[in-house]
């Protein structure tokens, strides 16, 4: 194989100095100082310190998850050593080890063996994605998927049956929601489960081949049991998808009118069991209905305490929300590690000649490897802020009273909309981050032994895990544009078309919090409410950067709701009105993300304390709201809110805080916490 390992170039983009191109702009703002005193300023990073501040509240649960991840080390070395079976029999016994050390079942009822903490179980799900990414997924199918629909959906007798066996890992299940011809499209699905009332029996069935469930976790090898979301026809009516257990396996044959086929060959993931799964007039007893939200007596009497066919069912899925949130963490962590490997290796790794005669220099002290890493490195934490936010909204959500505000439909939306944002982002951050980092790891990068080779492959299903992103960005998107209204359940894509085209646009708009937040942001910015705001405050001003991004998403939200009322008054179908405004539409739900995932920061860096930490987290809070108003700033100069002159501030600015970055970037990632051990990559990081 050709020597791959070349990675930089020995010459510089040319930049202005600091002082120069940024005036006022300069890192006065941040108080790192400017010019060349910003130049050579380095905060002194304290890792275990900073590591503890970014563990959090679950600094105990994410030691734990370490811990255990040294233990098992060996899985991912077994990943490339092992058969398929054997390996996915490997990946099985590490699962259930796990669950042993109480880790795996930390969001599931004390009473059972859990620990009954939602926001301590995505903790451990997130800091278990260091290692290996097949036991990872094998755990969320087991207890996240699996042992969460029981919960959520299921009642007691439900609870009482199954949960202490599904928490200690002694039954293993499935959650078998896709099908061959209906992946996102959820409330398709044609899979039947119809009531005999005769035999006090539901009858599953799978009518043709593209209702298949495909792609099952668990499914091809070790499955007993699964969750099947079916169409549940009572009487001869259906009352749309509801959830069934279904035996897979009985003493380890499967079990009658059960069909199995593994899926094959995948990209990654190899020590998951993927199936597709057909049910050939399966019978089960009517308790294996899970009813919290609706259930059948036994003379064939359908009820559900919620009245609306699209409320119950969106009312269901929202109580799965907790993979959507576990699912972006894993995303952000993986990056974390890519990032570790590619940060210490350009900090040891010498290439061409340096400024001192006879010596070669460093990766990362050249311009163009900071550039491709450093504000990777910015937007992962600010990823990882963003992350702790929806936790803490996902806890308390899932922990309030039923009768508190926080467990009302509303608290739920809001919560369902900022986990699809945060996933989408956060998994699209992952594989950008991880190949990024393998191309400057050169060709050793390229080795399977270094870890990008199972990092690339195993989180490159994440961005459609959980929902594919483009599907959740549209989620987002409806949810801005018509407020979360009370038809917002039922409602689908077209509806939400022919809702936002009755609405004035100013109404729209006025329905936005950022209206409002960009209303009173500006009267603390030199400008005050001019039209000029955005010209005179510092570049390195949170103020500043937040305004932007809000202004961005404010004229975003009203640009898309125009063109939706304009089509529509035209007399165009909602379906092509729709298609026509997609891309607005996506590009409006990225932009309200990127503004949540940026305030994010700012707030987390207002609750920490003085010192070097602090002073580092600026920089990086700097970089990371730059670099993302750089990337778009092509949109923000055609919205006149950017000069030339002052988009070439931003790029200048943007290269000095990757200066300012550079001495601690070892630092920081180390406070990552990521264990030696789990990186493997020896010949790269030493």
């Amino acid at each position: 194989m050709a020597d791959e390992s070349t990675t930089a170039t020995p010459d510089e983009t040319t930049e202005t100095p600091l002082g120069a191109a940024s005036g006022a702009d300069s890192g006065a703002d941040s108080g790192t100082g400017s010019g060349a005193e910003a130049e050579t300023y380095s905060p002194q990073v304290d890792v275990a310190s900073l590591q503890a501040f970014l563990d959090g509240r679950y600094a105990d649960v994410r030691d734990l998850v370490r811990g255990n991840l040294v233990s098992h080390a060996d899985v991912l070395v077994d990943a490339e050593a092992m058969s398929r079976d054997d390996f996915r029999d490997q990946v099985r016994d590490v699962v259930v080890d796990l669950a042993s050390t109480g880790q795996t079942g930390l969001g599931l009822p004390e009473a059972y063996g859990g620990g009954g903490d939602v926001g301590a179980s995505v903790a451990a799900f997130e800091t278990l994605a260091f290692g290996d990414l097949s036991v990872l997924t094998k755990v969320g199918v087991q207890f996240g998927l699996f042992g969460g629909a029981i919960l959520q959906l299921g009642t007691e007798k439900h609870h009482e049956r199954w949960m202490a066996d599904i928490v200690a890992g002694r039954l293993l299940g499935s959650f078998a929601m896709t099908e061959r011809g209906h992946g996102s499209d959820v409330a398709a699905v044609e899979t039947v489960a119809r009531f005999d009332p005769e035999t006090d029996e539901f009858v599953v069935t799978t009518p043709n081949d593209a209702a298949r469930k495909d792609y099952i976790g668990n499914a091809a090898r070790h499955g007993e049991l699964a969750v099947v979301f079916a169409q549940l026809e009572v009487a001869g009516e259906r009352h749309g998808v509801h959830a069934v257990v279904v035996p897979l396996r009985v003493d380890g044959e499967l079990a009658p009118g059960v069909r199995i086929e593994d899926s094959g060959d995948k990209l990654g993931l190899h020590g998951v069991d993927n199936g597709q799964i057909w049910f050939d007039d399966v019978r089960v007893p009517r308790e294996n209905l899970l009813d919290r939200f609706a259930s059948v007596s036994a003379d064939g009497v359908y009820s559900s305490p919620i009245e609306s066919r699209g409320r119950r069912f969106f009312t269901m899925l929202g109580t799965l929300v907790q993979g959507r949130v576990s699912v972006g963490g894993a995303g952000i962590n993986a990056a974390k590690v890519a990032l570790t490997i590619a940060i210490r290796y350009a900090d040891r790794r010498r290439q061409f000649d340096s400024p001192r005669e006879g010596e070669e220099q460093l990766l990362l002290d050249y311009g163009m490897h900071q550039r491709r890493l450093l504000p990777l490195l910015a937007r992962t934490y600010a990823l990882h802020f963003a992350q702790e936010v929806l936790v803490d909204d996902l806890h308390r959500v899932f922990s309030a009273d039923p009768d508190h505000p926080d467990a009302g439909g509303l608290a739920r939306q809001l919560l369902e909309s900022r986990a699809a944002g945060t996933k989408a982002l956060g998994t699209w951050h992952a594989t950008r981050t991880i190949q990024e980092c393998r191309e400057a790891c050169g060709g050793a990068g390229y080795m399977s032994r270094n870890r990008f080779a199972a990092l690339k492959a195993d989180t490159d299903v994440f961005t459609t895990f959980e929902g594919d992103n483009h599907v959740l960005l549209q989620l987002v998107a409806k949810g801005l544009l018509t407020d979360y209204s009370s038809e917002f359940e039922e409602m689908d894509q077209f509806g939400m078309v022919r809702f936002v085209a009755g609405l004035a646009v100013e109404t729209v708009l006025e329905k936005t919090n950022v209206h409002k937040l960009l209303e009173r942001i500006k009267d603390v910015l030199p400008g005050g409410s001019s039209d000029e705001w955005d010209q005179e405050a510092g570049l390195l001003d949170p103020n500043y950067q937040l305004a932007m991004l809000r202004f961005r998403e404010e004229h975003m939200i009203g640009g898309v709701a125009r063109r939706i009322q304009g089509r529509v008054r035209n007399g165009e179908h909602p379906g092509e009105v729709l298609s026509r405004v997609q891309d607005h539409v996506m590009a409006t739900a990225r932009a309200h993300v990127e503004r949540l995932v940026l305030e994010a920061f700012v707030d987390k860096l207002a609750t920490m304390p003085e010192g070097d930490d602090k002073v580092a987290l600026n920089l990086l809070c700097d970089l990371h709201a730059l670099s993302t108003i750089e990337a778009d700033r092509a949109w923000f100069m055609e919205h006149g809110r950017l000069t030339v002159q002052r988009s070439k501030a931003i790029t200048a600015e943007v290269n000095a805080l990757c200066r300012k970055v550079r001495p601690i970037a070892v630092d920081l990632v180390d406070a990552f916490g990521v264990p030696k051990e789990v990186l493997r990559a020896e010949e790269l990081i030493g």
